[in-house]
């Protein structure tokens, strides 16, 4: 499988394990695998649902920031890939 670089993680938030992610190269649809990869960071997960300004879409385009539901933390800067 390959990985293309779609963003980078701006915030996470704890509680609901939310990170917010700005889509620098790319565009996300929901059912999409994601990669996330930074110094501590490394997962893949199927996205489920995701959200741009708390209003739930099933694709997003290259340059939104959209919040998604992950099962692992995040830092800020670790960079999100689409696995293909």
């Amino acid at each position: 499988m390959s990985e293309e670089k779609i963003g980078v993680v701006i915030k996470f938030f704890h509680k609901p394990s939310v990170a917010a992610i700005k889509l620098t190269d790319g565009e996300l649809r929901v059912g999409d695998t994601i990669k996330i990869k930074g110094h501590t960071t490394d997962f893949e997960q199927k996205i489920d649902s995701m959200q741009i300004n708390n209003a739930s879409v099933q694709d997003a385009p290259q340059g939104s920031d959209v919040g998604i539901k992950v099962k692992e933390k995040v830092r800020d800067h670790d960079t999100v890939y689409i696995v293909k």
